[in-house]
């Protein structure tokens, strides 16, 4: 995991996104124990509070839960959570797109067809998930 401390999402939401992916991905599986807030802040050379504050919001989102006396674990349905999340970010990027392709008179048939530039560029190296086998 790393961090760009020059990027213009905040370090902490960079941990999220990392992590939530990782869990979403099944790199990170469920009861399994992550990285103690210290560890991650030496590794990634961030204050420590940064740390906590993307394992708390970890947390609300059900992603990770704490026990006491343990580590911080992934939680029993964190890879769906983690993969709904991701859904809905994904949708309302897309959406997003078409608000702003719309507003600037785009016909619809060329947003479509960005789109589908954009999945073949962007869309290649990772497998595929089952609604894009059916889609085929």
């Amino acid at each position: 995991m790393s961090v760009d401390p020059n990027s213009h999402v905040p370090i902490y939401e960079q941990i999220i996104q990392h992590l939530s992916g990782a869990i979403a991905a099944g790199v990170i599986r469920a009861g399994e124990p992550l990285p103690s807030i210290r560890n991650v802040a030496v590794d990634l050379v961030v204050n420590p509070n940064t740390v906590q504050r993307a394992f708390q919001e970890l947390e609300r989102r059900g992603l990770i839960e704490t026990r006491k006396g343990m580590r911080v674990l992934a939680a029993k349905d964190a890879a769906v959570v983690a993969t709904r999340q991701s859904e809905a970010a994904s949708k309302a990027r897309f959406e997003d797109g078409i608000a702003i392709g719309r507003a600037a008179g785009i016909p619809k048939t060329r947003i479509k067809a960005l789109f589908d530039e954009s999945m073949r560029s962007k869309g290649n190296g990772r497998r595929k998930a089952e609604g894009d086998k059916q889609a085929e």
